[in-house]
């Protein structure tokens, strides 16, 4: 089982209300993470204690560079980012280094999973 980790401060409250639907990561990611995939989507920090949110399945997995970034795909980050520099503002603060539009990225799209028991109902 792999996991999709995220930053609580950054990122609770819109993975808790549905808001964030994708994650753009530093790298080519694409040998880590593919298509219909299933995951944990997790909140905690780095080497420390995490919070299963839901189970995901990742709907897509796409490599570019920052500059080819959609609009779309930057508010799927965020919903209030706009512009590439909300995105290498984020990027920089997150890995502790200098982030270019030049860089590649990896923008995972993922959806919960209802999960059903054999009665119907959610368990």
């Amino acid at each position: 089982m792999f996991a999709l980790n995220f930053y609580n401060e950054l990122y609770g409250d819109a993975l808790r209300k549905g808001r964030k639907s994708a994650t753009i990561r530093l790298g080519d990611k694409s040998d880590k993470y593919q298509s219909g995939q299933i995951v944990w989507v997790t909140l905690g920090q780095r080497f420390g204690r995490h919070t299963k949110l839901f189970t995901g399945i990742l709907d897509a997995v796409e490599v570019k560079t920052i500059r080819e970034l959609s609009p779309r795909d930057i508010q799927r980050e965020n919903p209030e980012f706009r512009t590439h520099d909300d995105i290498l503002h984020l990027l920089s603060r997150v890995y502790s280094r200098d982030v270019t539009l030049d860089d590649t990225v990896t923008i995972i799209l993922f959806s919960p999973i209802d999960e059903y028991g054999l009665d119907g109902v959610t368990s």
